[in-house]
């Protein structure tokens, strides 16, 4: 059984428990697409008994090129993720990337991230974990499973117990990322382990001044990651990935998200099936997850 997490009273990250969404826009964009995106994810996500965080950057400083956009900045971006939050009474996930970011962004984050390639940085780490809130680690591409251990040590020698780690894939070559289930059961000895099935399709660099992707393997990911064993889905969305600021060639359409994630439902109760047995989540799909296919 794997270590837990507690968010909250409804949802509990780990042990077994079923997973919990983690899904949003991959850059925050306006206020239409903000409200729009989380509006129906909460409405799918209910439908489905899946319990869910939203999730956008209010400041992507890791864009391939100075004349990207990068977002709406940290006070304007928290005031859209605490509009989302009580407009719908969901958590709310973000990135930082300098430690004076962390006190500030914590008034309104629920979970606070930490970017694949700053998973390192000892100052962001101790800031973040300083928080008291639960700490969202991506594993950097360049980093093996159990190089995740020290990252671990230090949010813990700061004080903070509260991790998530996320696998979103390994760099495979120039310009491509590849999977390794096996890091999922490693970093799961860590900590609750969530699996990012849009950053795992990108190829990074791959459009010369921006990065490309594979969105269509997203499913193919997701179902792998669910039947190896994951504590969450991390999902970048939008309505119109076309016209998205940021990730757009690997972000899920809107209106593609509850298809993608009936057979995960399925997958994750078929692996956690006695769990599901002694709770109501995703009571919809429980002792039927074969109607899924």
């Amino acid at each position: 059984m794997s270590k837990t997490v507690r968010l909250n009273d409804e949802i509990v990250f780990g042990g077994e428990r079923p997973f919990v969404l983690i899904a949003g826009p991959c850059m925050l964009e306006s206020k239409e697409v903000v409200m729009e995106t989380a509006a129906r994810l909460k409405e799918i996500t209910s439908h489905l008994g899946i319990p869910f965080i939203f999730k956008g950057s209010f400041d992507k400083a890791n864009r391939s090129s100075i004349f990207s956009e990068r977002g709406p900045g940290l006070q304007a971006g928290l005031n859209m993720l605490a509009n989302v939050k009580d407009a719908f009474r969901i958590p709310v996930l973000s990135d930082i990337h300098e430690p004076s970011q962390a006190a500030l962004a914590s008034q309104v984050l629920d979970i606070i991230q930490i970017p694949a390639f700053l998973c390192r940085q000892t100052d962001l780490l101790t800031a973040a974990a300083k928080t008291g809130k639960v700490i969202n680690v991506k594993k950097g591409q360049f980093l093996s499973p159990t190089d995740m251990n020290n990252v671990v040590t230090k949010l813990k020698e700061a004080g903070n117990d509260r991790i998530l780690l996320t696998e979103r894939g390994s760099t495979f070559g120039y310009n491509n990322l590849v999977v390794d289930m096996r890091s999922l059961p490693m970093m799961r000895e860590m900590a609750p382990v969530v699996f990012d099935a849009t950053h795992s399709v990108q190829i990074p660099g791959g459009n010369g001044t921006s990065t490309g992707g594979k969105r269509e393997f997203v499913p193919y990911l997701s179902r792998a990651a669910a039947a190896v064993g994951v504590d969450a889905i991390f999902m970048e969305v939008h309505p119109n990935p076309e016209k998205a600021l940021s990730d757009g060639p690997n972000m899920v359409k809107l209106s593609d998200v509850e298809q993608i994630l009936k057979p995960i439902v399925a997958m994750d109760c078929l692996l956690k099936a006695s769990s599901y047995a002694g709770g109501n989540e995703h009571a919809e799909y429980e002792n039927e997850p074969a109607g899924l296919y």
